[in-house]
Formats: C-alpha cells, structure tokens, sequence
C-alpha cells in the first residue's frame, strides 16, 4: 500500500519509470516519446508504443501552435474534460466541444447525419480553431479530411484517435494517407479513445512550456 503514501507527482513518476524499463529500447526521438509514454501512462497499453504515427515534424510544428494561441476543438466532452487547461491558459488556447450543443443536434436529425459531422462543420467556421482532436467518432475524422481537402477548413494539427470497429481504422488510413500537408498525429489500428487523445494534447501542452 505504500503508493497511497506517494504524492501525485511521485506517482505519475514511478509510472514513466516502469513504462521506460517494460518498452526498453525503441527508436522515438525524444519529443515523439514524451508524447507516446503518456499515451501508455493514461491507456496501461504497450502497443502504442508500436503502433503511433507522426508526420514529419509533427510535435514541433504542434508545439508553435500552442505557444501561438491556436484554439483546440475536440468531439466529445470526455476529451476536454481530460485536458489540462491550466497548462494552455498562459497561450491563451481556447477549447471547445460542440457536439451538446442544441443547435448541433438539430440540425444532425434534420440532415440525417451523425451529432459528430454537424459539430465539426460548426468547428470549422471559426477560424481560431486550428487544432483538431479526435478521440471518439470516424465520422468527424472522414468530415475534417473532406472539408480540408475542399479548401474549407486549414489545421494546423490534427489529432486522430478515433476507436471503435466502424471506421476508425480506416479514419486513421485516410488520415496518414492524405497527403494534405498537414501535420496529424494518430494510430494504426481499432484502437483510441477520448482518453489518449487528451493525453496527446497534454504532452504536447508539457512540450510547449519547456524552453
């Protein structure tokens, strides 16, 4: 019982501890590896440690659009409530989640399409939304994807960690695959969640305040 004596920052440490000797050697660069140990520190799930994805330059890039402000919009609730908002306050990060909102939910039953796709069409009509965090639904995914390659919406980082067993692996495939030129960070495979997808933006946010 000795962890209920430990203190948070003891705790979080011992896990990183753990996590670095059961990975052992492994080929991320060190930003790349901040991120993917917290992914396994919030999820206890090795396999991230084989199965994330960057594009090229993806933390820094995402990094210098945290220190700029860049808003964040996420599609569940779950997702922002698991970022840390004290460590994007001073970059003045905004972030939202629409997917409760009424009018969001009316207008899904009236197009016939999911609450997720309506959001995110909302998302992108604000332009200080510049960083996308996916960590439920492929339809928001496959949405952002046709409305950046219409020219309608312009990340400046996507987060793509959709799960489930319809459409998120192939969400994720489209994503590494598009070819946008736009910076995405996500996974191969079924899994993902609200959960990991937070832990990205956090590390990220961690990264950000370090000089």
């Amino acid at each position: 019982m000795e962890s209920l004596t430990m203190k948070p920052e003891e705790i979080e440490s011992e896990s990183f501890r753990i996590i670095d000797r059961e990975v052992g050697d492994h080929d991320w660069p060190d930003a790349e590896w901040q991120v993917v140990r917290r992914v396994i520190h919030t999820s206890a799930d090795f396999d991230y440690a084989r199965n994330m994805l960057f594009s090229e330059k993806a933390v820094p890039q995402a990094v210098a659009a945290i220190r700029d402000g860049a808003g964040i919009y996420t599609d569940t609730n779950m997702a922002l409530a698991g970022i840390g908002k004290p460590r994007l306050l001073p970059f003045g990060c905004q972030i939202l989640c629409h997917i409760g909102d009424s009018d969001v939910r009316a207008l899904a039953q009236r197009e016939g399409v999911t609450r997720s796709v309506t959001a995110m069409r909302k998302a992108i009509r604000n332009p200080n939304n510049r960083i996308f965090v996916i960590g439920n639904a492929p339809t928001a995914l496959f949405e952002l994807l046709r409305l950046t390659q219409l020219k309608q919406a312009s990340p400046a980082l996507i987060i793509g960690m959709p799960v489930g067993f319809v459409g998120a692996e192939e969400s994720k495939r489209d994503l590494a695959a598009s070819q946008l030129g736009i910076p995405y960070i996500t996974n191969v495979g079924r899994k993902g969640g609200s959960n990991v997808a937070a832990a990205i933006v956090n590390a990220l946010a961690i990264l950000a305040k370090q000089d």
